[in-house]
Protein backbone atom coordinates (compact mmCIF):
# COMPACT_ATOMS: atom_id res chain seq x y z
CA UNK A 1 0.00 0.00 0.00
CA UNK A 2 2.90 2.38 0.62
CA UNK A 3 3.39 2.72 -3.16
CA UNK A 4 0.04 4.55 -3.22
CA UNK A 5 1.46 7.29 -1.02
CA UNK A 6 4.53 8.12 -3.12
CA UNK A 7 4.19 10.24 -6.22
CA UNK A 8 7.04 11.56 -8.38
CA UNK A 9 7.58 15.30 -7.95
CA UNK A 10 6.69 17.79 -10.65
CA UNK A 11 9.71 19.09 -12.53
CA UNK A 12 11.87 21.04 -10.12
CA UNK A 13 9.58 20.73 -7.11
CA UNK A 14 9.23 18.65 -3.96
CA UNK A 15 6.94 15.61 -4.05
CA UNK A 16 3.34 16.09 -2.87
CA UNK A 17 2.39 14.83 0.56
CA UNK A 18 -0.39 12.24 0.28
CA UNK A 19 -2.19 10.90 3.36
CA UNK A 20 -4.90 8.27 3.52
CA UNK A 21 -7.76 9.88 5.47
CA UNK A 22 -10.32 7.05 5.31
CA UNK A 23 -10.30 3.58 3.89
CA UNK A 24 -12.96 0.91 3.77
CA UNK A 25 -12.22 -2.21 5.83
CA UNK A 26 -12.92 -4.47 2.85
CA UNK A 27 -14.50 -4.66 -0.55
CA UNK A 28 -18.22 -5.30 -0.84
CA UNK A 29 -19.78 -6.76 -3.98
CA UNK A 30 -21.50 -4.00 -5.92
CA UNK A 31 -23.57 -3.78 -9.11
CA UNK A 32 -21.69 -2.84 -12.29
CA UNK A 33 -23.39 0.51 -12.98
CA UNK A 34 -22.68 2.62 -9.91
CA UNK A 35 -22.01 6.32 -9.45
CA UNK A 36 -19.80 8.16 -7.01
CA UNK A 37 -21.77 11.09 -5.60
CA UNK A 38 -20.00 13.82 -3.62
CA UNK A 39 -22.05 16.15 -1.45
CA UNK A 40 -21.26 19.08 0.81
CA UNK A 41 -23.19 19.01 4.11
CA UNK A 42 -23.19 22.26 6.12
CA UNK A 43 -24.65 22.14 9.63
CA UNK A 44 -25.70 25.40 11.33
CA UNK A 45 -24.53 25.98 14.92
CA UNK A 46 -26.04 23.37 17.25
CA UNK A 47 -27.78 21.46 14.43
CA UNK A 48 -28.77 17.90 15.37
CA UNK A 49 -28.36 16.83 11.71
CA UNK A 50 -30.64 14.25 10.10
CA UNK A 51 -32.66 11.79 12.20
CA UNK A 52 -31.48 8.13 12.22
CA UNK A 53 -31.07 6.92 8.64
CA UNK A 54 -29.23 4.65 6.21
CA UNK A 55 -27.17 5.38 3.12
CA UNK A 56 -27.58 3.27 -0.04
CA UNK A 57 -23.89 2.38 -0.23
CA UNK A 58 -20.48 3.06 1.30
CA UNK A 59 -19.63 6.63 2.27
CA UNK A 60 -16.24 8.25 2.66
CA UNK A 61 -16.38 11.65 4.36
CA UNK A 62 -13.98 14.39 5.41
CA UNK A 63 -14.85 17.11 7.92
CA UNK A 64 -13.69 20.39 6.38
CA UNK A 65 -14.92 22.82 9.04
CA UNK A 66 -15.80 22.60 12.73
CA UNK A 67 -16.60 19.29 14.42
CA UNK A 68 -19.25 16.61 13.96
CA UNK A 69 -20.72 14.34 16.65
CA UNK A 70 -20.97 11.03 14.83
CA UNK A 71 -22.57 7.69 15.70
CA UNK A 72 -23.02 4.54 13.63
CA UNK A 73 -24.84 1.40 14.73
CA UNK A 74 -22.50 -0.80 16.78
CA UNK A 75 -19.91 1.93 17.39
CA UNK A 76 -19.67 4.45 20.22
CA UNK A 77 -20.47 8.10 19.59
CA UNK A 78 -17.36 10.14 18.76
CA UNK A 79 -16.35 13.63 17.66
CA UNK A 80 -14.73 14.05 14.26
CA UNK A 81 -12.95 17.38 13.82
CA UNK A 82 -11.93 19.43 10.77
CA UNK A 83 -9.16 17.62 8.93
CA UNK A 84 -10.34 14.16 10.03
CA UNK A 85 -12.17 11.60 7.90
CA UNK A 86 -14.49 8.66 8.42
CA UNK A 87 -16.01 5.71 6.59
CA UNK A 88 -19.54 4.29 6.68
CA UNK A 89 -20.35 0.93 5.13
CA UNK A 90 -23.88 2.03 4.15
CA UNK A 91 -26.51 -0.57 3.36
CA UNK A 92 -28.19 -1.98 6.47
CA UNK A 93 -26.11 -0.05 9.06
CA UNK A 94 -28.00 2.74 10.83
CA UNK A 95 -26.37 6.17 10.98
CA UNK A 96 -27.71 7.44 14.32
CA UNK A 97 -26.07 10.82 14.58
CA UNK A 98 -24.26 13.36 12.44
CA UNK A 99 -24.74 16.53 14.48
CA UNK A 100 -22.82 19.78 14.68
CA UNK A 101 -20.74 19.41 17.84
CA UNK A 102 -20.38 23.21 18.05
CA UNK A 103 -23.07 25.55 19.37
CA UNK A 104 -21.42 28.76 18.16
CA UNK A 105 -20.29 28.06 14.58
CA UNK A 106 -21.25 25.96 11.59
CA UNK A 107 -19.54 22.68 10.73
CA UNK A 108 -19.24 21.10 7.29
CA UNK A 109 -18.21 17.83 5.69
CA UNK A 110 -17.76 16.53 2.18
CA UNK A 111 -19.12 13.02 1.69
CA UNK A 112 -18.65 10.76 -1.31
CA UNK A 113 -21.06 7.84 -1.54
CA UNK A 114 -21.03 4.94 -3.94
CA UNK A 115 -24.54 4.05 -5.07
CA UNK A 116 -26.83 3.27 -7.96
CA UNK A 117 -27.84 6.27 -10.10
CA UNK A 118 -30.90 8.03 -8.70
CA UNK A 119 -30.66 6.40 -5.25
CA UNK A 120 -31.67 8.75 -2.42
CA UNK A 121 -28.75 10.04 -0.34
CA UNK A 122 -30.43 8.70 2.78
CA UNK A 123 -33.49 6.79 3.94
CA UNK A 124 -34.97 7.54 7.37
CA UNK A 125 -35.36 4.69 9.87
CA UNK A 126 -38.69 4.48 11.73
CA UNK A 127 -39.26 4.17 15.48
CA UNK A 128 -40.41 0.55 15.23
CA UNK A 129 -37.18 -0.55 13.52
CA UNK A 130 -35.06 1.51 15.91
CA UNK A 131 -36.70 -0.30 18.83
CA UNK A 132 -36.19 -3.73 17.19
CA UNK A 133 -32.48 -3.00 16.59
CA UNK A 134 -31.81 -1.30 19.92
CA UNK A 135 -29.56 -4.20 20.98
CA UNK A 136 -27.19 -3.37 18.08
CA UNK A 137 -26.53 0.18 19.28
CA UNK A 138 -23.34 0.73 21.29
CA UNK A 139 -23.82 1.51 25.00
CA UNK A 140 -24.16 5.23 25.62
Amino acid sequence: MSELLHHPPAAGGPPPKVEILAESPGVAPVPESLVARSILVTLPPGSPGAPPHRHPGPVYAHVVKGAITFELEGAPERVIRAGEAFFEPGGDVIHYKGANHLDDEESALIATMICEPGAPALTLVGDEELAARKHLRAPR
